[in-house]
C-alpha cells in the first residue's frame, strides 16, 4: 500500500522546527565538502552474495529544501551524511572515505605505507574505499596498520575486505583494537543477535523505499550496508590511557574510553599532525545512550568525563575528526565543539537523576528535560541519532532499572492481556476507534498510537485498527528528527499495511564470528538455545572431547539449564562426543549437520548417539522475521 501525505499537523510541526533552528548557517556543507579529492554522482557496489551492497544513488533525492512529510533538520542531516567520495583532512597524509558505508574509514599515509581507521561494515564496501584511496593518493602503498576504534560491526566488519588473514597472522599488518574488543563484539552480534538484527532492521529503514516519505537516512549515517561481515583477531591490544605506539614513521596516542558510546572504544591522537580521532565519542548528532535496537544501557555521566579528558590531553588538536560525518578544522572551533558535547551528555545524566530524586519516574522525567538554548541549537546537539527523551530513559534505567516504584506497575498483565482487559473497559474496538479518529483528526497522534495499539493486541485481525495505527505512526515518522525513531514508525506502518515482507535477512552470527567465539562462548550460546521448558524434565550427561585444542568439557542438562565443566569429564556420562572446534563449527553454520559429521568421521560418538540427538533436538532456533507491532 502506498505512502500517505502529511496531515496539516505534521506540516504545522514540521514548519515550527524551520522558524527554531539557524537553517542559513552552512558550516557543516562547507565541512563536509571540503578537501574533495574524487567524488562520482553515483557509487554502486555490488554484494558477493548478490544484489547491491551499496548504492548512492539511492539518496538522490535529498535536494533543494525539506518536503512537509520530512522534519528539515533530519533533512539538513541526510544531505551532509550523503556527500560522498575521497576527502584530504590533513595535507598529503589524512584521508577520509565518506558516504561509502554508515562509518566512514580513515587512511593516514605513513612512511612507507598506510594506516586504515575503522574498514566499514562489509568487505565488499571496505574493498570499494579502499581502491578508492589506492587510485587517487596511496598507488601500492601497503596497509601496516587497521585500527578498530570499537566494538561494533559497522567499525571492524569490512575487515577482510582490505587486508588478507595471511598478512595479519604473519605480522606484516597489525591490527589494534582496544581492550575488550573481540569479546564484545562476537557476544553483541550472537547472544542476542537475532532480536537485535530484526529491530535494527526497523532502526536503519532496511525496508523503506528511500524517498521522501521513506527512509531519508538514520542520523548517524544514512544506513547500513549489505555485504558480507567478517572479524579478525586484534594482533595489538591497548589497555590503558597514555599508551604510545609508533607505526612506520606515525606516532599515536591512545585514550581508553570503555563504557560509554561501546564497552569498548579508544581515541587516539597523532601529534605530529596535531590530529585527534574521536572514534564514536563525539560526533554530529546526540549519540544513543539506549540504541532502539537494543544493547546494554550507556553511562552519559562517564562519557561526558571521557570527552572531559580528551580536552585536556589534546587540547591543541588543530583538526578533529571521527569515525562517522565530517571534520572539524581549527583550535578554537574544536575547543567548542567538544566542550558543547561534553556537556550534552553531562546536563542529560545530572538532570534526570536530580528529577529522579524529586520522585519523577522515567516517563516523566522524558518530557521535562529540555537543553539549554546554547545547547539545543548547535545541530551538533540536535537528536538525529539518539534523542533527549529515550536517553533520558535510559539513564534512569541505568540507575534505578524497570520497576517506577508503583506497586500497580510491579506485575501487570502482559501486553495481550492488558489490550483485552482495556479495550473491554473503554466500551470495545468500535468505541476505541471512534475515538481514536477524531484524536487524529486533532493531531493527538501520540495518544491515538497508544490506545489503537491496545485495539490491535486484543485484535489483531481487526483491518479498521491497523489501517488507522499505520496512519498514526506514518505522521509520527514524518515530524521525527531522529533518524531511527522515523525509520521505526514508518516500517511499523509499512508492515501493519502490508504484513512483514521477509527479504534477506542480515546474519548476525557470521562465519568469522562463529568461528572466533571461544569455546566458553559459544556454550554459553548453545546454553541461551536450550528450550528450558523443553529441557524441565530431562537429564543429560555428555562428554565432549576437543582433539585440536586438547581439552575435555562435561555437558549437564538439568533443571531446564545447560552447565558446562572444562576439564572435569563426567564419569556418568552416558555418551562421549570426540571432534575438532572446525567441525563443530561446520554444524552450527549449517555447513554440515551432527549426522553427515559422524558418518565422514569428523565427530565420532562413544555411547548412546540418541542422548546426543536428544541434546541437539532441544536447541531452539530463532526466526529472524518476528513480528514487532503485532503480537
Amino acid at each position: 500500500m502506498s505512502s500517505k501525505t502529511p496531515s496539516e499537523h505534521t506540516i504545522r510541526a514540521n514548519r515550527e522546527i524551520r522558524d527554531q533552528l539557524p537553517f542559513d548557517d552552512t558550516a557543516d556543507f562547507d565541512d563536509a565538502r571540503r578537501g574533495l579529492v574524487s567524488g562520482s554522482d553515483s557509487v554502486s557496489i555490488d554484494a558477493a552474495a548478490g544484489g547491491p551492497a551499496w548504492d548512492t544513488e539511492r539518496w538522490n533525492f535529498l535536494t533543494d529544501d525539506a518536503p512537509d512529510s520530512v522534519n528539515p533538520s533530519l533533512w539538513r542531516q541526510s544531505k551532509l551524511n550523503a556527500v560522498h567520495g575521497l576527502f584530504e583532512v590533513v595535507a598529503d597524509r589524512i584521508y577520509q572515505v565518506r558516504g561509502y558505508d554508515l562509518a566512514v574509514m580513515s587512511v593516514i599515509l605513513t612512511d612507507s605505507g598506510m594506516i586504515l581507521v575503522d574498514p566499514l561494515l562489509s568487505a565488499e564496501t571496505g574493498a570499494a574505499a579502499l581502491d578508492l584511496v589506492r587510485e587517487h593518493v596511496a598507488g601500492d602503498r601497503p596497509v601496516k596498520a587497521v585500527i578498530i576504534t570499537h566494538s561494533h560491526i559497522d567499525h571492524y566488519g569490512g575487515i577482510r575486505g582490505v587486508v588478507d588473514e595471511a598478512d595479519v597472522r604473519s605480522g606484516d599488518v597489525q591490527v589494534i583494537a582496544p581492550h575488550g574488543f573481540f569479546e564484545h563484539a562476537i557476544s553483541e552480534n550472537v547472544m542476542a543477535g537475532n532480536a537485535m538484527g530484526r529491530r535494527a532492521s526497523y532502526m536503519y529503514g532496511n525496508l523503506l523505499h528511500k524517498d521522501a516519505t521513506g527512509a531519508v537516512g538514520g542520523g548517524l549515517g544514512q544506513t547500513t550496508s549489505a555485504g558480507e561481515p567478517g572479524i579478525l583477531e586484534p594482533t595489538h591490544i591497548v589497555y590503558e590511557t597514555g599508551e604510545t605506539m609508533t607505526i612506520d614513521g606515525v606516532e599515536v596516542v591512545f585514550q581508553d574510553t570503555p563504557g560509554a558510546e561501546a564497552p569498548a572504544e579508544f581515541v587516539f591522537y597523532f601529534p605530529q599532525f596535531k590530529a585527534l580521532c574521536m572514534s564514536e565519542i563525539a560526533t554530529h548528532t546526540l549519540h544513543n545512550c539506549y540504541t532502539l535496537r537494543g544493547a546494554e544501557v550507556r553511562n552519559a555521566l562517564l562519557w561526558s568525563k571521557h570527552i572531559k579528558q580528551s580536552l585536556l590531553m589534546f587540547g591543541d588538536a588543530e583538526v578533529l575528526f571521527a569515525s562517522h560525518h565530517w571534520p572539524t578544522w581549527g583550535n578554537e572551533a574544536i575547543t567548542q565543539y567538544l566542550t558543547q558535547q561534553r556537556d550534552l551528555y553531562k546536563y542529560i545524566h545530572d538532570e534526570t537523576l536530580r528529577l529522579a530524586n524529586h520522585g519523577y519516574v522515567s516517563e516523566e522525567i522524558a518530557e521535562m528535560v529540555e537543553l539549554p538554548r546554547s545547547l539545543a541549537e548547535r545541530f551538533s546537539n540536535r537528536g538525529y541519532y539518539g534523542s533527549v527523551s529515550h536517553d533520558v530513559k535510559a539513564q534512569y534505567q541505568l540507575y534505578l532499572g524497570w520497576f517506577d516504584g508503583n506497586p500497580a506497575n510491579l506485575e501487570p498483565h502482559p501486553p495481550v492481556e492488558t489490550a483485552k482487559r482495556r479495550v473491554a473497559y473503554m466500551g470495545g474496538a468500535d468505541a476505541v476507534l471512534e475515538r481514536a479518529r477524531t484524536d487524529f483528526d486533532a493531531g493527538d497522534y501520540r495518544w491515538v498510537a497508544q490506545v489503537v495499539n491496545d485495539v490491535i493486541f486484543a485484535d489483531p485481525d481487526n483491518q479498521t485498527a491497523r489501517a488507522l495505527q499505520a496512519d498514526t505512526l506514518e505522521q509520527l515518522g514524518y515530524q521525527a528528527e531522529a533518524g531511527p525513531w522515523r525509520n521505526f514508525y514508518l516500517s511499523a506502518a509499512k508492515e501493519l499495511r502490508d504484513g512483514v515482507q521477509q527479504l534477506p535477512s542480515p546474519n548476525t552470527a557470521s562465519p568469522d564470528t562463529i568461528r572466533g567465539m571461544t569455546l566458553e562462548m559459544y556454550l554459553d550460546y548453545l546454553a541461551i538455545r536450550l528450550n528450558g521448558a523443553d529441557a524441565a524434565d530431562t537429564t543429560l550427561r555428555i562428554n565432549a572431547t576437543f582433539t585440536d585444542l586438547d581439552r575435555t568439557y562435561a555437558l549437564l542438562v538439568d533443571n531446564g539449564v545447560l552447565n558446562y565443566f572444562e576439564g572435569q569429564p563426567d564419569p556418568d556420562a552416558t555418551a562421549t562426543i570426540t571432534l575438532t572446534r572446525p567441525a563443530l563449527d561446520d554444524v552450527t553454520l549449517g555447513v554440515a549437520t551432527f549426522a553427515e559429521q559422524v558418518d565422514n568421521g569428523q565427530i565420532s560418538v562413544d555411547g548412546d548417539r540418541n542422548d546426543v540427538e536428544r541434546f541437539l533436538g532441544l536447541l531452539d532456533t530463532f526466526d529472524f522475521w518476528f513480528d514487532i507491532v503485532t503480537p
